[in-house]
């Protein structure tokens, strides 16, 4: 009988970006087996409603628990800041978004408490952000930029361009004009332009990737749980990652390629509206 820590993560997001997520967790949870599902049908979330968010987050929950896993992570921004706690009402395994492991670490590396968050126009209006640094530490201000563009220009490929840097600039004056000292990419697409970005903003500004933040935490809560696998993933399973999606699976398998440490064999489509 398997034991459910050799179970996998249930891991999801509005398309491509979460892959930086599944990316980290690889990289820092080695011996954990993923199921990661890219909702690519109905990407993006950042423009949608909050009712919709839900009810999409809800039915990927539903798909997610077919797969018996051991924990959720919402590996989208958008979701995170509108279902998070939507989805721990309909679930008793533990439900992580990116958006807290982002704040918590936005707090301790602020030196003058003025923290940029470049996001999604969704959770910049959510103020997710803004509520959890201020749950952390209520004197931090917190400056939000609207970044529409940089999610097509990602999921295009164009991360060094003049295009794409002419673009970020337009963003980061705004930022850098409020003088933070402190940059989380509110957005899971965003870390495939850290190296643009911290070249524009320079040394003095920390740059706080969420993706790496919630593969830490993901795995505090799976060992206080007892959920971590002790088993090496490759020795119980040759492939230990599988990946849904809801359209263009040959897109994001190509997509998932260059992004993912491991060798995407295949992406399944299923019809997620019947969840």
């Amino acid at each position: 009988m398997t034991h459910l820590s050799e179970a996998p993560i249930g891991l999801f997001d509005s398309g491509l970006g979460g892959l930086t997520v599944a990316r980290e967790i690889m990289r820092n949870l080695p011996d954990e087996k993923i199921v990661y599902f890219g909702d690519t049908a109905r990407v993006p979330y950042g423009n949608k409603s909050k009712g919709t968010v839900v009810r999409y987050s809800e039915q990927i929950l539903r798909f997610l628990l077919t797969q018996n896993i051991k924990a959720v992570v919402i590996a989208c921004n958008t979701a995170s800041a509108m279902a998070l706690e939507a989805l721990r009402d309909k679930t008793d395994l533990p439900v992580l978004g990116v958006v807290s492991p982002g704040a918590v670490m936005a707090v301790k590396a602020t030196r003058n408490k003025r923290v940029g968050v470049m996001a999604t126009k969704s959770t910049i209006a959510s103020e997710s952000y803004v509520k959890e640094i201020h749950r952390l530490d209520p004197e931090v201000t917190v400056v939000g930029e609207p970044c529409p563009l940089l999610v097509p220009l990602v999921e295009e490929g164009w991360t060094n361009t003049k295009i794409t840097d002419e673009i970020l600039q337009h963003y980061l004056d705004h930022l850098m004009a409020q003088q933070v000292d402190t940059i989380i990419m509110g957005c899971t697409h965003y870390p495939l332009l850290r190296n643009a970005i911290a070249r524009l903003v320079g040394d003095e500004i920390t740059l706080v990737n969420p993706a790496y933040e919630t593969a830490l935490a993901l795995k505090k809560v799976l060992d206080e749980n007892g959920l971590l696998n002790t088993t090496p993933a490759n020795k119980a399973d040759p492939y230990p990652y599988r990946f849904f999606v809801s359209d263009e699976a040959e897109r994001f398998r190509d997509f998932a390629g260059m992004i993912l440490p491991v060798d995407v064999r295949s992406a399944e489509m299923i019809p997620i509206e019947k969840y």
